[in-house]
């Protein structure tokens, strides 16, 4: 087979409308208005706030992670515009939530607006609730060709993902809440890192919507999320994984503020490129082919996702190394969890390799780019339920 053939026939080439997209491609320095720099000026001066306020609970790498940070969101921000208005409304409601706790975690059952939408628990559950009803709506806008169901779920996916993240950093307050000693960021159990993966492919999925100008992929990420967000689900009722717990020694480091947020950016951007690869089979076969964007934007997506999701997970593995040494005192010690991402790595590797190298494309690319999706799902998932090792502390 050519590994470089897409198909030219004329049910897969067409392509459904498009909606405008929402980027501005003119010089960098010509995009800054006044608002772009009133948004930077507002990040700095929160994380000001922040040092002036709570600089006796940071050590230096806290506050070396906090002011990196502000750069990244400034430039993300004036990269994707519609970002902006998502961090501003994150940090609204995550402050009007501290303001109605009071400093009394028990107001949780008992403030109205607490109980049902601003508390961590709640949030998060709309959160679900509505990347299920996205999912719904999005494929009534793809087997209906209802503009108007796939414009529905793309703002459901929105309201989504800003309940979840508020839900993120109201959770990171009530641990705080709880007891200075059991405060950390919320990125340290399955739990936690199933809804920070669940947001990231989101988001992610969102940025490609608007810069390719389609709403039609949302129907197949959606999916993964959903699955993501039943799993959540069963986790919380099985297991109470909803209850905040105190962090275990090993996780007792600023390394995870950095390691696992690359890590899944790698994760999600490798889940996207796994359901738009489905997209691409089907529409190679003629499944759906006239309301799917064409191969060549398929491809594309798919071929950005994997370079986005490896640069990241690359990132990931060499500070989870530092990370290891510091706890353990070595950097690599054949643990399942660091195998299996050698693995991940490796697989990715190679897909890349190929591409780039002999020009890999079509079928093959994308067969391969699902078949990773197993491959990453064990790593993240599958390592915790089946095997022991230094990451225990994962364990179902």
């Amino acid at each position: 087979m050519d590994l470089t053939q897409v198909s030219s026939s004329p049910r897969a080439s067409a392509q459904a409308p498009v909606s405008a997209p929402l980027f501005d491609d003119r010089p960098f320095l010509a995009r800054l208005s006044l608002i772009d720099w009133l948004f930077a000026l507002a990040l700095v001066a929160g994380a000001g706030y922040a040092l002036v306020h709570y600089n006796a609970h940071m050590d230096y790498y806290d506050k070396a992670v906090m002011l990196g940070t502000v750069p990244a969101l400034a430039a993300l921000g004036w990269r994707w515009k519609p970002a902006r208005l998502m961090m501003a409304s994150i940090a609204v409601l995550s402050l009007l939530s501290i303001q109605i706790y009071q400093g009394d975690l028990a107001r949780a059952d008992s403030a109205f607006f607490l109980k049902y939408f601003l508390s961590s628990q709640s949030a998060i559950l709309w959160m679900s609730a509505l990347f299920v009803l996205a999912t719904i709506f999005y494929w009534i806008g793809l087997l209906a060709r209802s503009e108007t169901g796939a414009a529905i779920g793309q703002k459901l996916t929105w309201v989504a993902v800003l309940m979840g993240f508020t839900g993120l950093m109201v959770r990171w307050y009530e641990s705080y809440l709880i007891g200075a000693d059991v405060g950390h960021i919320p990125v340290s159990n399955l739990y936690e890192v199933f809804v920070l993966f669940s947001l990231i492919t989101a988001l992610l999925y969102l940025y490609y919507e608007g810069h390719y100008g389609t709403r039609s992929l949302g129907a197949f990420v959606l999916l993964v999320i959903s699955a993501a967000v039943g799993f959540l689900m069963w986790y919380s009722v099985a297991r109470d994984a909803q209850q905040i717990q105190p962090l275990v020694p090993a996780l007792q480091s600023w390394w995870m503020k950095i390691h696992v947020p690359a890590n899944f950016i790698g994760y999600g951007s490798f889940a996207l490129s796994a359901m738009v690869s489905v997209a691409y089979l089907m529409k190679e076969r003629g499944v759906l082919a006239d309301r799917l964007p064409t191969l060549e934007v398929l491809d594309d997506v798919m071929y950005k996702s994997i370079a986005v999701g490896f640069a990241f997970f690359t990132i990931a593995t060499i500070l989870g190394a530092l990370w290891a040494a510091e706890a353990w005192g070595g950097y690599w010690s054949w643990d399942p969890k660091e195998t299996w991402a050698l693995i991940v790595w490796l697989n990715y590797a190679a897909w890349l390799h190929m591409r780039l190298m002999k020009g890999l494309r079509g079928a093959v690319a994308a067969w391969w780019a699902l078949t990773g999706l197993l491959v990453t799902t064990f790593a993240f998932l599958g390592v915790n339920m089946f095997l022991s090792g230094l990451h225990s502390y994962g364990k179902l």
